[in-house]
């Protein structure tokens, strides 16, 4: 029987309409050969952090790639490579006594990997480049002790009992260590209390320095200085006093701005000059709720000539103190030196509220450093002086040789771990409500850190050198950006 003519058409339609659907469907002309997608390169790496501790420090195996056209209506951040404002000497932490007891009594090969966690400079690192230290106890060492120490009614003006024994247990050896893994690692030192001999209520705690013993304890720091670096530990700068307005500490001293300006212009300034101690002295080293402190000091035309910066704290005020003092002594630097996190606190608001201002906030206002406090704790937020800080929770806690890494671990590392030593903050701006902050390494990277302090995931445009690179941030995160 012949095959009829309209079955004929009707097979050769639908071979047609298979063969089209199929091309259609992988997008192949018939005809021609089948080529592979392309590949988009990799541009940028991003780390992140939730603040559900869902995402602890991750990099992200997304693909972040540059393009020259914007094919979207999300909020741009818009980097500026060439503005540059402040270099960076780093991040880190207060290593404070009870941290150096803590790490130096843990098992010899875990102290030596948690050591070169801390401090390496290579991609398993947190790569921490600035330390403070106390110079004699702070209220986190284990007992309250000066360099100089003697019995009660007498005193040493020649400084001759002065000695390290104390720091020489733990403090030293483990700064020794961390000098041999990272040997540009910079160290700033500040006093809680001078001796208490030297005070007017004869008392580690509270009471002020008698103007009389003003040249003495020029002396002591210049005896400090010499003494670590003998012990081939570099100062490179020192606060004058830790918290000035605060007696609550022990140990701790009361010292008003004039007493401050005074013990520099006459005795501290001139001892450093005469002996060629280049160490940078700082001053203030405590809350943003006073810079008419430093702005007084640095007024004083005796004794800013030897001032080099501002140290700053903020358990009051507002982060843009720094950025006051900065406007008035653009020439002088400004510091952030402390924050601590709470026993009692919560994960998420203390990496959201200290990435905010201590990292975030710190660095947009013309800080050389962000450093949070205590590096470490034991389980029981010890050791600590009698009525020293029984809640300061530490970047890790230390028990035996097994370690916990707690919120400021995180805070800092997001940080410390991409933007060395030498960088420098570059512009960034935005039309979101994202909170950044971005800096161009020694290398040539950019780095942008991004916090989202909302409850909805944002969507937006890194935008650098005419090109854009379109990224999302949960609610709650941190995101560190490198390309």
């Amino acid at each position: 029987m012949a095959f009829p003519k309209y079955l004929f058409i009707l097979s050769s339609l639908l071979i047609l309409l298979v063969v089209y659907t199929c091309s259609k469907k992988n997008n192949i002309k018939p005809g021609f050969p089948v080529l592979p997608d392309p590949v988009l390169p990799n541009d940028m790496d991003y780390w992140l952090t939730k603040s559900d501790q869902s995402v602890l420090l991750q990099k992200q195996p997304t693909f972040l790639s540059f393009s020259d056209t914007a094919l979207n209506n999300y909020p741009n951040i818009l980097i500026d490579s060439t503005i540059s404002y402040q270099s960076i000497d780093g991040f880190g932490y207060t290593l404070t006594g009870s941290s150096a007891t803590l790490i130096n009594k843990m098992e010899k090969s875990a102290r030596e990997s948690l050591l070169k966690e801390l401090f390496t400079n290579d991609s398993g690192s947190l790569g921490i480049s600035y330390l403070r230290i106390s110079i004699g106890a702070s209220d986190l060492s284990s007992s309250v002790f000066s360099y100089d120490d003697i019995p009660n009614g007498q005193v040493d003006l020649s400084l001759a009992h002065f000695n390290l024994s104390n720091d020489t247990i733990d403090l030293i050896p483990i700064l020794k260590n961390i000098i041999a893994i990272n040997p540009t690692i910079k160290i700033m030192g500040s006093p809680w209390s001078p001796p208490a001999w030297m005070k007017d209520n004869n008392s580690p705690k509270g009471g002020s320095l008698v103007p009389g013993y003003y040249k003495v304890y020029a002396q002591y720091f210049v005896k400090y200085i010499k003494a670590m670096k003998g012990n081939g530990i570099p100062i490179d700068a020192i606060t004058i006093q830790n918290e000035p307005q605060n007696e609550n500490n022990n140990p701790s001293l009361l010292m008003s701005a004039t007493q401050q300006a005074d013990f520099i212009k006459n005795d501290l300034g001139p001892a450093f000059t005469t002996n060629s101690i280049q160490t940078k002295i700082l001053i203030w080293d405590h809350n943003c709720d006073n810079p008419a402190y430093p702005l007084f000091i640095l007024n004083d035309p005796g004794a800013a000539p030897f001032v080099s910066g501002t140290a700053f704290h903020l358990y009051g005020g507002d982060i843009t103190a720094l950025s006051v003092v900065h406007k008035d002594f653009p020439l002088k630097d400004v510091y952030f030196t402390e924050q601590w996190t709470s026993a009692s606190g919560n994960f998420g608001g203390d990496l959201l509220w200290h990435i905010k201002n201590v990292v975030i906030g710190s660095m947009r206002n013309w800080s050389k450093v962000a450093l949070e406090w205590n590096l470490a704790n034991d389980p029981n937020f010890g050791p600590h002086t009698p009525g020293g800080c029984t809640e300061c929770k530490g970047a890790i806690t230390i028990n035996g040789s097994t370690i916990q890494r707690n919120v400021s671990y995180y805070i800092i590392a997001h940080a410390s771990k991409f933007i060395p030593p030498g960088s420098k903050r570059i512009s960034s701006v935005s039309d979101s409500n994202l909170i950044h902050v971005a800096f161009k390494t020694p290398s040539g990277k950019k780095v942008l850190l991004v916090l989202n302090e909302g409850t909805n995931t944002i969507n937006f445009n890194i935008s650098h050198g005419g090109k854009k690179v379109k990224v999302t941030l949960d609610a709650g995160s941190v995101g560190t950006f490198i390309w």
